[in-house]
């Protein structure tokens, strides 16, 4: 249950009424009820919010009562599904009285009065706030020392390498309150709203921005404000602003142009036909199979056909995404599962260019195909890693983060310039030389319509592994600017995904995780260039227990701490090794080039499935320990070369691990939910105990 809160201390609005008499007050209440609230409270004081937080079982939507807004903007922020906690966020000039904020990456970095902000403001705080659940205490301390006059003071974050670690996938901002106090500074923020969320942030709480695009908000002092105010709101097609609103504001270049110009209408029907975001993903992932199943068939019309339905099932893509921004119809389940299908959705149109390249003679399809699928993989590994020291850099003060400028800090500051610089031909070549999804499919569908299936994956994998040399090279002088230890923020094992043979390998520190990292991926990849260059592969039997030891050697890091400014490249290279390995094993051991494929694919299967879930901050899958770590899997497909029985090994132990990734989910996404909102409704002393 949502409980919002209308906060009216220290603002002159308070007393304002509406064009029709209503009190201003009373319509933000009404609002706050038809942007989903079960309950509005209206609270005299700091005091009294923070004993509603003490006793809330749920978020909390907190307004001042100075705020005009069309009610789908407080529907927006009761809904953000970008994090927990979330604040209004404006674009107008700070005034004296009101919240200045400093965002990056959308997080509310710093807020305060204006001046304390050093002329890094970068808007206001808008009068509106969400408080997750886990961050009610922090709102209820921060509540009563605003009520005190006084600022709290988070406690300082440690030096590079000693910092708070977060839970499995939990993000969590920066270290949390060690309870003293600050005098507000003078200029500092009046109204109680505007020292409640600056109090929050003082905390250290990791507050998401909510910015208003196209609709209207706006805080107001006196009646010649409210009126220009409610002018402005009325001005205003609220529909067709949330229409326009279910497009993303930054898209890549395919998107932008050649879909979403038109998308909103199928975004529409959808909403009339009552189409939910995971149907409309389902009929996508539907599209691109048939597009994969005449790939494979060949012939010109064919290749046509599939070309047409994959740009349909693109477009679908988005549409998904853009129906659940326009209903407001957000999930945990839905956004994994919109990962975890955009990812199966995509390999499965590599296979079917790999199996209509060899089924046309043009020459070993499969092996394309697989090269595809493990690049792509590996590149997302380090998009998501990267992403996330990203994230964790933006909340840590410059002398934290920075290790003295230099390069990288040069090239952070022309990255952001470009960003900032929407539309121009550098922010478009900027967006489309990483080589994003979207210009991933009009790049199929156009070399798969005009030529065949293997110039298709061939141009695939040469832009492909040139975006991977650009983003890899200027990332990684960045990272060196922000030296930031992401997998001391995260459990370093899951991410690995360690297994306990790697768990239990003695810790080698001088050489460092990612370098022992590299090394364990230099002996698959050795192998797996000796048999494809040799005659007779299968001759080479005795050295995939060589290549298994120096694959083994990446599990001497395991215990390491994981704090150089380029371990967050350490999933990514142990992702490469462990795929490098199963398709050199496969290579020495015979087996059939679809299903190399098929194997590879389940791996990816499980991997995506772990930086989905951190992505969306969701626990680790509930059956992980039974996956047996890279090394465990490895030593198996060892065992079966060894044995001569490859095949059968890298059936069954592909099929194994479907059948576990399938259990997870059932258990992850039914049946604990299930067990969990059964036992939370059951009445005291009826048994239904706490959730497990």
């Amino acid at each position: 249950m949502t409980l919002a809160i209308v906060l009216a201390a220290g603002t002159p609005a308070a007393g304002l009424t509406t064009v029709t008499g209503e009190p201003l007050a009373d319509r933000i209440a009404a609002q706050l009820r038809r942007a989903g609230a079960a309950e509005v409270r209206f609270a005299a004081g700091l005091d009294e919010l923070a004993a509603l937080a003490d006793t809330a079982t749920g978020p909390l939507l907190v307004t001042g009562a100075d705020l005009v807004a069309h009610t789908a903007v407080l529907r927006h922020l009761a809904t953000s599904p970008v994090g927990p906690t979330v604040a209004l966020v404006l674009g107008d000039p700070p005034v004296p009285g009101r919240t200045a904020v400093r965002e990056e990456r959308g997080q509310v970095i710093d807020a305060g009065a204006v001046d304390a902000l050093n002329g890094d403001a970068t808007g206001v705080f808008g009068g509106a706030l969400r408080v997750g659940v886990d961050d009610l205490p922090s709102l209820a301390a921060a509540a009563r020392a605003a009520a005190a006059g006084v600022l709290p003071i988070a406690a300082p974050l440690g030096p590079v390498g000693d910092v708070t670690p977060f839970g499995s996938v939990e993000g969590a901002g920066r270290a949390g309150a060690d309870g003293r106090l600050a005098p507000v500074p003078a200029g500092g923020p009046g109204s109680a709203v505007d020292r409640l969320v600056a109090g929050l942030a003082a905390l250290g709480t990791l507050i998401f921005a909510q910015r208003v695009r196209l609709l209207v908000a706006h805080r107001v002092d006196d009646a010649a404000g409210l009126a220009a105010a409610e002018a402005a709101v009325t001005a205003v097609d609220e529909d067709r602003a949330e229409l326009r609103l279910s497009v993303k504001e930054k898209d890549d270049f395919f998107s932008t142009y050649f879909v979403s110009t038109w998308s909103p209408y199928v975004v529409r029907l959808a909403a009339r036909l009552r189409l939910t975001p995971t149907g409309v993903t389902a009929i996508s992932v539907l599209f691109a199979l048939a597009a994969a199943v005449l790939f494979g068939v060949g012939g010109r019309p064919a290749l046509v056909g599939g070309a047409v339905l994959l740009y349909l099932g693109f477009v679908l893509d988005c549409v998904d995404g853009q129906l659940a921004r326009y209903t407001r119809n957000f999930s945990a389940w839905g956004g994994w599962l919109d990962t975890m299908a955009d990812r199966a959705k995509e390999y499965l149109v590599y296979a079917g260019l790999g199996f209509g390249v060899s089924h046309a003679g043009l020459g070993n399809g499969w092996a394309l195909a697989i090269a595809a699928m493990t690049l792509q993989t590996v590149r997302h590994m380090t998009d998501t890693w990267y992403g996330v020291l990203h994230d964790e850099a933006a909340r840590r003060p410059r002398a934290a983060a920075g290790a003295g400028g230099g390069i990288g800090d040069r090239l952070n500051a022309a990255s952001t310039r470009v960003q900032a610089d929407t539309g121009s031909l550098s922010y478009w070549l900027k967006r489309t030389v990483v080589f994003p999804i979207g210009e991933r499919w009009a790049l199929i569908a156009l070399t798969v319509a005009l030529f065949n299936p293997l110039v298709s994956l061939v141009a695939v994998l040469v832009w492909g592994v040139l975006a991977f040399a650009y983003t890899g090279a200027l990332r990684t002088l960045r990272a060196r600017w922000m030296w930031v230890p992401v997998l001391d923020t995260v459990d370093a094992t899951l991410h690995r995904d360690d297994g306990p043979l790697a768990r239990r390998l003695p810790v080698v520190r001088p050489m460092g995780p990612l370098t022992l990292a590299v090394i364990a991926a230099l002996g698959p990849a050795a192998l797996l260039v000796t048999a494809l260059l040799g005659d007779a592969p299968d001759g080479l039997r005795w050295a995939v227990p060589v290549a298994l030891l120096v694959l083994l050697v990446g599990g001497l890091g395991a215990g390491a701490a994981h704090n150089g400014p380029l371990d967050w490249l350490v999933p990514a290279a142990l992702r490469a090794a462990e795929y490098l390995f199963a398709i050199a094993v496969g290579v020495v051991g015979g087996a059939p080039g679809w299903l190399i494929f098929g194997y590879v694919f389940v791996l990816t299967v499980h991997h995506y499935d772990l930086t989905a879930r951190l992505e969306k901050r969701q626990a680790a899958p509930p059956l992980h320990p039974a996956t047996l770590g890279w090394e465990g899997r490895s030593v198996l497909l060892a065992l079966a070369a060894i044995a001569g029985i490859v095949s059968i090994g890298m059936a069954t132990l592909g099929a194994y691990l479907l059948v576990v990734f399938v259990a997870s989910v059932v258990l992850a996404w039914f049946v604990r939910p299930a067990e969990s909102a059964r036992a939370s409704a059951a009445p005291v002393g009826a048994g239904g105990g706490a959730p497990r």
